[in-house]
């Protein structure tokens, strides 16, 4: 069969895709970031990401170049915005759809074109290449959005975990303080949580209760989605 061969009246530009990597390490929220070992911007930090290839969808090049700069597989990321600024790429005319995800903090190794891949807390990410600053500050804002919306707990903590530890996820992403009481009365009445473990009646207060979340109603909510106020 003859190759195909593709003409093009007007110029078009590459296209790039994106990877807003979250974890959450218990304190603060994590942001995955990987050096650059090529020009342009060699040594510096941005996220991880390429160019798309004719023969895979932008999911899937995300996808790939996650797993080639970091190490880090089978991670669905969701779309999140495209930034087409004229100027954004010194190399060409590129435009990216940049995805987000939240993940389970893993060690991280870098390939391909990044010579390093490393964790970093959101409040201390270096100077970014690109305008990769940019989407960084509109993925958090996403994500700010969403949890509002959405339970996401269960893709960044650990399978049992306390309420503290679920009201620590919570401020730092938001970058708020919750009334404690205020906020274990609105987790519990979603309806999400379970007692990890029985405790006995005699147990010592000061000993914290132990969570897990209730996979059926947390599918159920992520679903129809809800409006979490405080």
């Amino acid at each position: 069969m003859d190759e195909k061969r593709y003409c093009y009246k007007y110029p078009h530009p590459a296209v790039t895709a994106d990877c807003v990597i979250f974890g959450f390490d218990g304190v603060s929220i994590k942001v995955l970031l990987i050096q650059r070992g090529i020009d342009p911007f060699k040594g510096k930090w941005a996220i991880p990401g390429g160019f798309l290839e004719l023969n895979e969808t932008l999911e899937e090049c995300a996808r790939r170049e996650l797993k080639e700069e970091t190490g880090l597989d089978n991670v669905q990321g969701e779309q999140f915005g495209t930034f087409s600024a004229v100027d954004r790429d010194p190399r060409e005319r590129v435009i990216t759809v940049a995805h987000y995800a939240l993940v389970k903090i893993a060690e991280v190794q870098g390939g391909d074109d990044a010579s390093s891949a490393q964790w970093f807390s959101y409040k201390d990410i270096p100077a970014l290449a690109f305008d990769h600053d940019h989407i960084l500050r509109e993925a958090l804002n996403c994500l700010k959005r969403k949890i509002c919306f959405e339970p996401i707990g269960f893709d960044l903590l650990p399978e049992i975990f306390t309420m503290t530890e679920l009201q620590n996820l919570y401020e730092a992403i938001l970058d708020v303080k919750f009334d404690r009481r205020n906020f274990y009365n609105k987790m519990l009445k979603l309806g999400i949580l379970a007692e990890a473990e029985h405790r006995a009646a005699n147990t010592a207060r000061r000993i914290p209760v132990k969570y897990k979340f209730n996979r059926e109603k947390y599918a159920e909510l992520k679903q129809k989605g809800f409006r979490l106020e405080f």
